[in-house]
């Protein structure tokens, strides 16, 4: 068995099921957004406009900082990456806890 065989073997036993692990847990929190929207449309009394706009300033932040987090973790560890973008999603999650009025989003 060559090297590289073994480098996949052992990676697909420890990283992939990491990974799925993750992938499940992004997919939960996109799907979050969805079943919010409806009660968070009438709770908050938000447009649909109201709730777009949300959705897109999350899309546009996402887009344009993690992104190029692919070419901080080049210079930076990856682990060290990884905690510091749970740590600033902690915080975003706990600030959109605050929003009461649709001119907050």
């Amino acid at each position: 068995m060559s090297i590289g065989d073994r480098v996949r073997r052992k990676m697909s036993r420890r990283i992939l099921p990491y990974f799925f692990l993750l992938y499940i847990v992004s997919y939960l929190d996109r799907a979050n957004v969805t079943f919010a929207k409806l009660p968070m449309l009438a709770d908050l009394k938000f447009s649909e406009a109201v709730f777009g706009t949300g959705a897109g300033i999350f899309f546009l932040g996402y887009f344009l900082l993690e992104i190029p987090g692919a070419l901080i973790v080049e210079k930076w560890s990856a682990r060290l990456w990884i905690a510091r973008i749970l740590v600033t999603w902690g915080i975003c999650t706990v600030l959109v806890g605050f929003v009461k009025t649709a001119a907050q989003v």
